[in-house]
């Protein structure tokens, strides 16, 4: 069993569970399964996602890179926000917007800060990590990389996080974790955060290197490639190994009312 916090529905704290990655969590010597439970995002700071940092990316887009707009391959990490209209949590429906028929679904991990990292060297770069957890940073599916549109990966609830922050002491090796993405119960992804252009700690040190993470910040490593569709209907569960899973259905913007709830 592993150590994790999590932010139970209508609480103003964390609390402590322990999990060994299954459908049941313990809390206070009593189990639950996760279905049966109620969670908030387990984050509270600002969200970063980063572009471009799987090499898969790269090599799918290797001669348009070299044309204009991009003219080169990026020598630095290319950072967005996702800000906190887009913060949604496990098991809660994501609206696709009326004008859309698909979305697509991008398995990340979120390395979740428990201090105030600035100017970080690559080998300390643990010292400031309190824990992991995942993030489905949902975009409206689009081309180009060169600054996108904005509406393409901010609509409301389009960041689901969770279900907890799982200790940084129970991933061996943030830069070998195995990401599936299962949709309606079938495996439709499956890459490795091993395939990272810049490893976690890499990365870490360069973006502390021109800007400050504060705790409670979350830092996306990636998106890795050929990220899946889907549509109103369909049930998408990511998993990491180690962190555990993330589980969300996608419904009609129409079915959603205000605050979160379906009709």
């Amino acid at each position: 069993m592993h150590r994790a916090k999590v932010k139970f529905a209508g609480s103003d704290q964390f609390d402590e569970i322990s999990t060994d990655y299954s459908d049941d969590i313990t809390w206070n010597g009593r189990t639950f399964n996760h279905r049966d439970v109620s969670f908030q995002s387990p984050v509270t700071g600002t969200i970063y996602g980063t572009l471009l940092n799987f090499k898969g990316q790269l090599e799918l887009m290797k001669d348009s890179l070299h044309d204009k707009p991009y003219n080169a391959p990026p020598e630095k990490p290319i950072m967005y926000i996702k800000p906190g209209n887009t913060v949604n949590s496990h098991n809660n429906a994501v609206a696709i917007p009326k004008d859309e028929n698909t979305v697509q679904v991008g398995a990340a991990l979120g390395v979740v800060f428990g201090k105030t990292a600035t100017n970080v060297a690559k080998d300390h770069v643990m010292d400031y990590i309190a824990g992991y957890t995942i993030v489905n940073d949902v975009s409206i599916p689009h081309e180009s990389f060169y600054r996108p549109d904005i509406k393409n990966k901010v609509r409301d609830g389009f960041c689901p996080v969770g279900p907890w922050v799982i200790d940084r002491d129970a991933v061996n090796d943030p830069d070998h974790i195995i990401i599936r993405v299962y949709v309606n119960g079938e495996l439709v992804q499956e890459n490795n955060t091993k395939n990272l252009v810049r490893s976690v700690a890499q990365l870490i040190s360069e973006v502390t290197d021109f800007m400050t993470l504060y705790k409670g910040d979350t830092l996306l490593v990636g998106v890795p490639e050929h990220a899946p569709l889907v549509k109103k209907g369909d049930s998408v569960r990511i998993e990491l190994s180690e962190v555990g899973f993330l589980e969300n259905t996608f419904v009609d913007e129409a079915d959603l009312v205000p605050g979160g709830g379906q009709r």
